[in-house]
């Protein structure tokens, strides 16, 4: 497994994230080789998420998200975050859209 994910895996994991899953979207993605989507219980847990993976991998090439706390996304070119609500993430349905990526965890 790529260092880097396994840095983002281990940071979400850290701080309690919920529901984490990774897909390997190599060869059907063309901007990500790895999609992490992962649930949080409130908007200080997402910040507290977003702040420790910015603190254990760097700063992203793209964070979005950061000041509303609903979705987060930090793009690290390679792998891509999404930290959700959990209304959010039933109705934005990532692992849905991306249903033909291999599932690395959950």
């Amino acid at each position: 497994m790529d260092k880097l994910l396994v840095k983002a895996i281990e940071s979400l994991e850290e701080k309690k994230a919920r529901d984490l899953v990774v897909l390997d979207v190599k060869g059907i993605c063309s901007f990500s080789d790895y999609i992490v989507i992962c649930t949080a219980t409130s908007d200080r847990q997402i910040r507290s998420i977003a702040e420790n993976v910015k603190d254990k991998i760097g700063r992203p090439f793209i964070a979005e998200g950061i000041d509303l706390c609903r979705w987060v996304l930090l793009d690290y070119t390679d792998v891509v975050i999404h930290i959700f609500l959990e209304d959010l993430r039933k109705y934005y349905d990532l692992e849905g859209m991306w249903m033909d990526a291999k599932r690395i965890k959950g």
